[in-house]
């Protein structure tokens, strides 16, 4: 499942297969089994039936209307979120609907948006979608087969490379009639495909007909969603507003939701200055990162008069992979022992209770918080996928359960240190005059790459620790739209990342790890993997016929991954801290797989009558 949105928030060419054992016979196809339903699950049972009114975690109520305002840092140039070039405005999503929209109290189960129902063999070789007929873009003209198709064909051929590998197992496509569309799988490899499809955001034909879909623009294009862009000042804000005329606004999955009457986000330098802009009234809500900033930011009268919240609310969802990575493009980091010893300096149980008063838990795992994360020794499910591969294997896979290094916390690290400095020697590194040398004398020496300055304080006490080893460690900050370039041209030694992982992962875990992703600019496959053994166990992962295969598949995933050492994994913590101004209302209860704030809150206009008078 998918990471749409906010899904970055990660297809250049339709990939089309006509072999036999590839495709779906039409023969085949008139033997299936059909269900048709307004929902479907990627296993188990769909919760909510075919005549809903809305979700559980909303209020159908819930008041339209209102101002909020957030907060951003860096800056943009583009209104195009769907392309490499430029960096998309915060929020821009909100222009674009989807056949589906996912529910946020279910594993994965999809329900129809623009598309009214869903049709599906047994076998989920293929996929039609019946389009409401309602359904119209913001300059009135109908939501058409030839838009879905065309949103398609265009982010395959010429969008973000996530696109090309998300979709790759769609060989055709076909136009039923005006309102519905059919999509045709390779057999047998992907029971998810089908509800994937149905995240793709729809962009109108008509409009990039008339408008080149590759360049970068700040003119707001056409979309199909509940908001509607109505100022931009490039680089420094962008308001939305909630529109009227929207045309899924009385629909059971959108009931209750997109309660805000205007979203205007404003860009702020850096996140010190973003803190203080909050602390200020300058904006209404915010989701804190920074255990620091957490622990002693928040204070003052505002806070004391009460028109401030501060709250942590628990966090269900997978926990999501923040670590630093090594670009293994880098010859220095291609030996799999230099990544283990370096991460013998990384320590955390001191960073933890000196830097981050002890508010976080070390991540052990790619799936962590989940029932997807690996444990102990592999099971028998686990042995079955990993023995064929064991010669290809670190031998740790099957006899350890990888727990990245530990201290005591006091600082004194000399015995992590030992422990680097065997594996760097037999790696071919060695110790003179202070620097960590080869054979031919070149130190070892790699530059962290940030793009928040906070981050460096947490890197200074590790490069310390390098430093003892003897390598030459560079901390550079740059700013946002340089970072995003350089990483989607791999270009740097090290960096801090965060993957998001779902409660059923699938095609993603392509653009994340696999060989292909590693050879293609603005993948997720930061760290270079190229491993066959990791792509034979993706694909177990994609096509996991029930939920305890494609538990097994991922944790098999899990333990390759963590004994390749390709990452130092850091901290995760298992609550959103979130500060408000309180002028909102929210449902009774929360999603449990979301925070629900831009979905589900509401503005109350007696509190913010009340806030106004008081910031």
């Amino acid at each position: 499942m998918k990471i749409s949105g906010f899904l970055k928030k990660n297809v250049l060419f339709l990939l089309i297969i006509f072999t036999m054992t590839a495709t779906v016979t039409r023969e085949e196809i008139a033997a299936q089994t059909l269900t048709t339903s307004h929902a479907f699950a990627l296993h188990g049972d769909v919760k909510y039936g075919p005549d809903f009114r809305n979700f559980d975690y909303v209020n159908p109520d819930a008041q339209k209307g209102g101002t909020v305002r957030l907060g951003a840092v860096g800056t943009f140039d583009s209104l195009n979120p769907f392309i490499l070039k430029g960096v998309p405005a915060s929020g821009v999503g909100l222009l674009f609907d989807s056949l589906t929209v996912q529910s946020d109290d279910e594993p994965f189960t999809e329900y129809g948006l623009i598309a009214e129902t869903i049709e599906i063999p047994d076998d989920r070789s293929w996929v039609a979608f019946s389009l409401r007929k309602n359904a119209q873009w913001h300059d009135g003209t109908p939501v058409t087969s030839d838009d879905v198709l065309f949103s398609f064909e265009t982010l395959v051929e010429k969008g973000a490379p996530f696109y090309r590998v998300y979709y790759k197992d769609v060989i055709e496509t076909e136009k039923l009639s005006k309102h519905k569309v059919k999509f045709l799988f390779r057999k047998g490899v992907n029971p998810e495909l089908p509800l994937i499809i149905g995240q793709l955001p729809l962009i109108q034909k008509r409009y990039y007909e008339k408008n080149e879909f590759e360049e970068t623009t700040l003119d707001p294009p056409v979309g199909s969603g509940p908001y509607r862009i109505i100022e931009v000042k490039p680089g420094r804000s962008i308001t939305y507003r909630l529109d009227p005329e929207y045309w899924g606004r009385d629909l059971a999955v959108n009931r209750g939701r997109y309660n805000f009457g205007t979203i205007r986000i404003e860009y702020y330098r850096d996140e010190t200055v973003l803190v203080e802009a909050f602390k200020a009234g300058n904006y209404d809500f915010r989701i804190e990162n920074v255990a620091k900033v957490w622990a002693t930011a928040y204070t003052g009268p505002a806070f004391d008069k009460g028109l401030i919240v501060k709250e942590e609310v628990p966090d269900e969802s997978s926990i999501r992979m923040q670590a630093y990575v090594y670009n293994t493009r880098r010859q220095i980091f291609q030996d799999r022992r230099v990544r283990e010893a370096l991460a013998y300096a990384f320590d955390f149980e001191w960073t933890n209770k000196t830097l981050f008063y002890n508010q976080y838990e070390r991540t052990k795992s790619y799936f962590s918080n989940s029932e997807m994360a690996s444990s102990g020794l592999p099971s028998t499910a686990e042995l079955k996928l990993l023995e064929p591969y064991r010669d290809q294997l670190p031998g740790e896979v099957f006899t350890k359960e990888y727990i990245p290094p530990k201290t005591d916390g006091s600082g004194n690290i000399r015995q992590n240190l030992r422990k680097a400095l065997m594996l760097l020697r037999d790696a071919g590194w060695n110790l003179k005059e202070g620097k960590l040398v080869n054979s031919r004398g070149e130190q070892l020496s790699f530059e962290i790459l940030f793009f928040q300055p906070s981050s460096e304080r947490v890197a200074i006490p590790f490069r310390k620790n390098l430093e003892r080893l003897g390598i030459d460690v560079t901390l550079r900050t740059v700013d946002s739209s340089q970072y995003i370039n350089r990483l989607d041209n791999y270009d740097f030694d090290m960096t801090t990342v965060v993957w998001a992982q779902s409660l059923s992962p699938g095609n993603e875990q392509r653009d994340y790890w696999s060989s292909d992703a590693a050879d293609t600019p603005g993948t997720r496959n930061l760290a270079g993997i190229k491993d066959p053994v990791v792509d034979a166990l993706i694909e177990k992962i994609i096509s996991a016929p029930d939920r305890k295969s494609l538990l097994d598949a991922c944790r098999a995933l899990d333990r390759v991954l963590l004994w390749g050492h390709y990452i130092i994994p850091q901290w995760h913590s298992s609550v959103y801290r979130i500060v408000y101004w309180d002028k909102f209302a929210k449902p009774k209860i929360k999603p449990k797989y979301a925070l629900g704030f831009m979905d589900t809150w509401w503005v109350d206009p007696e509190k913010e009558r009340l806030v106004e008078q008081n910031r």
